[in-house]
C-alpha cells in the first residue's frame, strides 16, 4: 500500500482524536453544565469530567456558589419627597441551573437591574426617617420582592443589605440643625424635671422641719458652722431670738458661733490695719 495513504489515515485519526478530546470538559465542585444538543436542552452534568459530542452539543457552565453584587440607586425619592442615594449589596445563589439558562438570557445583569428597581420602589413607599432608622426592615422588604421576581429564573436571594444612605449637603445641614434643636429641647426638659424633683424634696424637708423644730435648729446651726469654716470674711447678722437655751448647749451651734466670731475678729483687725495705713499715708 502506498505510504501516502498511511500518512493520510494517520492525519485523519489525529484530527478525529482532537475533535473527540474537545468534547471533554472539567467542571469544578460548584459548577454545573447545561448541555444543549442541536439547540435542545440535553440535561445537567457535573461536577467532574463530562463528555459531550463535539460540534453537536454545547455546554454552558453555571456557578452554584453564593454571589455578592453591589449596586446603587441614584436620586431615589422617598415618600416625603426627599432625594436619597442608596448604596446596597445583594447576595444570591443559583438553585436551579436549568431555569437560570433557559428562562433568562443574562441572569446576573437581570438580577442586578431587578434589585435597583426594587430598592427604588421600597424607598418610594417609605419616609425619610424610616429609611435612616429602619434599614434592616427596608432591606428585608426589598429582599422578599427581589426573591419573588427571581424565583422564575432559578435564583434565590438570601440577603440584601443597605450599606449607606447618601443625602444632599443642604439636607445634612438641616438635619444637623434639627438635631441641635432636639438636644437643646431635651436639656431644657431635663433641667425642668430636676427643678421639679428638687422642689418636691424641699417640700418634704420643710414638712419634716415643721413637725420637728429641733431638727430645723440643728440644720440651721450646721449651716452657720459651714459658713464660718469658709473664712472669707463673711459677716452675718443673727437675731437674738434665733438662739435658744438649748442651742447654747449644742456643740455644733457653739462651734458655728466661734467660727463666726473668729471671722468677724479677723475682718475687724483687717479693717483697722487698713485704716491705720491710710492715716499714716
Amino acid at each position: 500500500m502506498d505510504p501516502a495513504i498511511y500518512y493520510l489515515l494517520g492525519f485523519v485519526l489525529f484530527i478525529l482524536a482532537i475533535i473527540l478530546l474537545s468534547g471533554l470538559h472539567i467542571l469544578k465542585e460548584w459548577e454545573r453544565g447545561i448541555v444543549l444538543t442541536l439547540g435542545r436542552y440535553g440535561g445537567i452534568k457535573g461536577p467532574g469530567i463530562i463528555f459531550v459530542m463535539p460540534m453537536i452539543s454545547r455546554v454552558t457552565k453555571v456557578s452554584t456558589r453564593i454571589q455578592a453584587v453591589a449596586f446603587k440607586t441614584e436620586a431615589s425619592f422617598t415618600r416625603d419627597n426627599v432625594p436619597v442615594n442608596i448604596d446596597a449589596v445583594m447576595y444570591y445563589q443559583i438553585i436551579d441551573p436549568q431555569k437560570s439558562v433557559l428562562n433568562i438570557e443574562n441572569f446576573g445583569v437581570a438580577t442586578n437591574l431587578s434589585a435597583q428597581t426594587t430598592i427604588r420602589e421600597v424607598v418610594g413607599k417609605s419616609a425619610f426617617d424610616e429609611i435612616l432608622s429602619e434599614r434592616e426592615k427596608i432591606a428585608e422588604s426589598a429582599r422578599e420582592i427581589i426573591d419573588e421576581k427571581t424565583e422564575h429564573w432559578g435564583i434565590k436571594v438570601s440577603a440584601v443589605e443597605i450599606r449607606d444612605v447618601i443625602v444632599p449637603p443642604s439636607l445634612q445641614e438641616a438635619m444637623s440643625r434639627q438635631a441641635s434643636a432636639e438636644r437643646e429641647r431635651r436639656s431644657r426638659v431635663t433641667l425642668a424635671l430636676a427643678e421639679v424633683e428638687a422642689a418636691q424634696k424641699m417640700v418634704e424637708a420643710a414638712q419634716q422641719y415643721s413637725t420637728n423644730p429641733t431638727a430645723f435648729q440643728l440644720r440651721w446651726m450646721n449651716i452657720l458652722y459651714e459658713i464660718g469654716l469658709e473664712g472669707k470674711g463673711t459677716l452675718m447678722m443673727i437675731p437674738i431670738n434665733a438662739m435658744t437655751a438649748g442651742d447654747l448647749q449644742n456643740p455644733i451651734a457653739i462651734e458655728g458661733l466661734k467660727s463666726m466670731m473668729s471671722t468677724a475678729g479677723k475682718r475687724s483687725s483687717t479693717d483697722e490695719s487698713s485704716g491705720s495705713t491710710g492715716k499714716s499715708s
